[in-house]
């Protein structure tokens, strides 16, 4: 029994190890693409009360999928605390690019810090 749980702390500790490494490669990725378009209306997200009171800090990568009139069309969360996403998803509704011809995707990061 004891060697039976020795195996399983074992396994579970090396798949936490594992998880940041995979999450670190794809964010990694993502850090590469620029944006094209200049923000001209910037709205700051909310810190979400729970995160707060828990003193939780972190950074929220999104994909943003912005019209040719400059509003947002839809986004895609790529990383982050799960306490921050609706922060920034209503956040990011209320930002403005600037025109262009077609559509184009945004690269956003946002963090938040106590």
């Amino acid at each position: 029994m004891r060697l039976f749980l020795w195996h399983v702390i074992v396994l579970a500790t090396a798949a936490l190890l594992a998880a940041p490494i995979l999450i670190s490669e794809n964010v990694l990725a993502q850090e590469h693409v620029e944006s094209t378009r200049k923000i001209l209306v910037r709205v700051a997200p909310q810190y979400p009360n729970m995160a707060r009171t828990m003193n939780i800090q972190g950074t929220v990568k999104a994909d943003v999928l912005v019209a040719p009139n400059g509003s947002m069309k839809s986004v895609e969360i790529k990383g982050g605390h799960p306490l921050f996403v609706q922060s920034v998803q209503n956040a990011l509704r209320e930002w403005k690019w600037e025109p262009a011809p077609h559509e184009t995707h945004e690269i956003v990061e946002l963090k938040f810090s106590l």
